[in-house]
């Protein structure tokens, strides 16, 4: 069920309410003793929170797609790290 949230014309109290879509809007405050007119805000809601295994495209993966991904990425960043320990020794030595 959506949570509306409503806001009293009268008093200004905010408040939200757990009702169905087709549920008829509440158009009285709850405030105790208030009895104003309420009004529906525009609110964008909550997000969904997905938890468990089956909602990232990762894991979908083959198990060999893993394995050439994981070996794949640690070419890489050994093949940068000595890259840019050369670039540097270059540049040591253009200093001196």
């Amino acid at each position: 069920m959506p949570t509306y949230e409503y806001e009293c014309e009268k008093c200004g109290h905010v408040f939200e309410e757990f009702q169905s879509i087709d549920a008829k809007p509440i158009e009285t405050c709850k405030k105790e003793g208030c009895g104003g007119s309420v009004r529906r805000l525009f609110s964008p809601g909550a997000g969904f929170l997905f938890k468990g295994s089956g909602f990232y495209i990762t894991d979908y993966r083959s198990d060999s797609y893993k394995k050439g991904a994981s070996s794949e990425s640690t070419k890489t960043s050994s093949s940068s790290s000595s890259s840019s320990t050369s670039s540097s020794s270059s540049l040591s030595k253009s200093t001196s």
